[in-house]
């Protein structure tokens, strides 16, 4: 009896494993853009193309190091591959006012929304950041990494061509 309910439950979890791959691999949530407009992260989406989220906060060094390293390659990955980057500040409502003054002097090219009260943060089982998710082209997370070291972008981005089919 025993081995017949291991069998089942081996099934079973396999079975919602291969399912829940099929979906979406993020959750429902709201956040907010810059200019305090609602988004919603299944909107994350562009065109078949890789996606890059990454996970930050104001007073991550490294977060700030990874995000300048993106911010540097960014037009040449968009122009390769089509690559589109989200960075999620994952600063607490007290400091977000702080947020968009600090992305317009960074001048980074890419989306920066806020997740004030960390739902996306929770719901994605973000634990340290910098957190940088890899999505393919239909919304599926194929890779992630915590932490930055100098080149690591250079890593991320070997993935993103190989996800975009690039050479």
């Amino acid at each position: 009896m025993k081995k017949i309910f291991l069998i089942i439950a081996a099934t079973c979890f396999v079975l919602s494993t291969a399912f829940a791959q099929e979906k979406s691999s993020l959750p429902n949530v709201t956040i907010k853009t810059l200019d305090g407009k609602n988004f919603n992260t299944t909107e994350f989406q562009n065109d078949g193309k890789p996606i890059i989220i990454s996970f930050w906060a104001l007073w991550c060094k490294p977060c700030q190091r990874e995000l300048d390293a993106f911010n540097e390659n960014y037009e040449d990955w968009q122009e390769e591959t089509g690559v589109k980057i989200y960075a999620v500040s994952i600063d607490d409502s007290r400091s977000t006012s702080k947020v968009k003054p600090h992305v317009e002097g960074k001048d980074w090219g890419f989306e920066v929304l806020i997740d004030a009260n960390s739902d996306f943060k929770r719901a994605m089982n973000v634990n340290m950041i910098p957190h940088t998710l890899l999505l393919d082209g239909n919304g599926k997370i194929v890779s992630q990494h915590t932490t930055y070291f100098e080149g690591a972008e250079h890593e991320l981005y070997e993935e993103v061509k190989k996800i975009a089919g690039v050479k």
